[in-house]
């Protein structure tokens, strides 16, 4: 696929390494030389340098002839201004970063599509749902609906007190009475592992589980963590992430919001009025401190600086506070996040990169999450009639080694996979896979 990004910063670069490693043919677009150099370092893609609101630069980027065009240029007006022109000129399909709620209302949406805009994403409010969710299942680091709630993907790090230390996966002995859940990857050391039979679980392991909606309360029990309810939760950082959590749990939760500017702090006391807005540095100790922050339930911390969000996660989670959740943008500090405790890493990146990439699988592919701590990707297909994935048991498909079809879905019926179960044409699978098998998965299901 031929794929033309607009917008050379974090997240189009982001984009461009991802994407170049799926075998895609990409162009980068930006005015920024100094940032084009710097991608085409890192990945195989060819840079044009200029303004991607000009005619002029996005057909030397060849947009015409390409299948899918992404803006995601620091100024949002831009990017709606490029994907408009870039649909014009001949791209299949135009997508756009916004940063503007109004814009996803059903009605404005519409007049999007008039104008040839495929698609908008807006990174920030998706990354906030995810923190509003994962506040409802604090024992999880990660979680994720797919056919509408009927399977649920649950991941937590395995406790000391956790049942699982040292036992076997399930799912691989024959005749095994029907799941309701089942592990689907481990990572361990940095390493993400699709579990074989003999695989035994480890103290520290995350592990990544597909269960059934009855099935979720007693896999979240596995993880040797207790459920916990927030009543009292602080965010540090008036981002606009920090200020969509507030805004939709200030009527619910008692929350304090930390912004060390002056200015953006007298603002959100006036738009968050049952937020208790403090202005305050919030690598300052001593001032979290008295604000309360060891008596909180939850602490999230989304300034625009990874490292100021990790240290003050450390901070809370030393005080013991029971949930804590980090903003960590830099992808090279995840895994140093992870490893210090931190129960749940967000990363817009990523976020984006789950909403871009079903848009580039040839396979009709309903849903996508690309993990936090893993490489993995996360996909739920329909099958296609006639497809291979009708043609045999699961185990005698052919599937790549790193890849496990996890659960399926037949019309009411949910079933968690396991190796002698045929799929039918129109089930819904979700299947759980390595970035070398991502492209290959389609094919089976096509």
């Amino acid at each position: 696929m031929k794929i033309v990004i607009a917008g050379a910063g974090e997240m189009g670069s982001h984009l461009a390494r991802m994407l170049s490693g799926n075998g895609h043919d990409i162009t980068i677009v930006d005015g920024d030389q100094k940032l084009l150099s710097e991608v085409g370092s890192l990945a195989d893609v060819i840079t044009v340098e200029g303004d991607s609101t000009t005619f002029a630069v996005l057909r030397k980027a060849s947009v015409r002839r390409c299948d899918l065009f992404i803006a995601v240029n620091h100024e949002e007006n831009d990017n709606i201004v490029a994907a408009m022109l870039a649909k014009k000129l001949g791209a299949k399909k135009s997508i756009a970063r916004i940063d503007n709620n109004e814009y996803l209302e059903p009605n404005n949406k519409e007049v999007f599509i008039d104008m040839g805009i495929d698609y908008l994403f807006y990174p920030e409010k998706v990354a906030a749902r995810e923190v509003i969710n994962l506040l409802g299942h604090t024992s999880t680091t990660e979680y994720v609906d797919f056919s509408s709630g009927k399977l649920s993907l649950v991941v937590f790090r395995l406790e000391p007190a956790s049942p699982l230390v040292g036992r076997e996966p399930a799912g691989f002995e024959e005749g095994e009475t029907p799941l309701s859940y089942r592990t689907v990857a481990i990572t361990r050391g940095g390493q993400t592992i699709i579990p074989r039979r003999g695989e035994r679980f480890m103290d520290g392991d995350m592990v990544y589980f597909i269960a059934r909606q009855d099935a979720v309360r007693e896999v979240m029990e596995l993880s040797g963590r207790k459920n916990v309810e927030i009543n009292n939760m602080m965010i540090l950082g008036g981002s606009r992430i920090g200020i969509r959590i507030a805004t939709e749990l200030q009527d619910e939760v008692n929350i304090k919001l930390v912004d060390y500017n002056a200015d953006k702090a007298y603002r959100l006391a006036e738009t968050l009025e049952k937020t208790l807005i403090i202005n305050e540095d919030g690598r300052n100790t001593e001032a979290m401190m008295e604000e309360g922050l060891s008596n909180m339930d939850a602490f999230v911390a989304v300034t625009g600086r990874s490292e100021t969000n990790i240290l003050a996660a450390m901070l809370a989670k030393q005080m013991g506070v029971k949930k804590v959740i980090a903003e960590v943008e830099n992808l090279n500090y995840i895994d140093l996040a992870e490893s210090i405790g931190i129960d749940t890493i967000i990363n817009k990146k990523l976020v984006t990169a789950s909403n871009i990439f079903r848009f580039t699988m040839s396979t009709d592919v309903q849903a996508i999450k690309c993990l936090t701590g893993s490489d993995a990707e996360v996909l739920e297909f329909i099958v296609k009639p006639n497809s291979p994935a009708t043609k045999a048991r699961i185990r005698d498909l052919g599937l790549p080694e790193d890849a496990i079809v996890g659960g399926i879905v037949r019309g009411d019926k949910v079933f968690i996979a396991v190796e002698n179960m045929e799929l039918n044409p129109y089930d819904r699978a979700v299947v759980f896979a390595m970035p070398a098998s991502v492209g290959k998965i389609g094919y089976f299901f096509n």
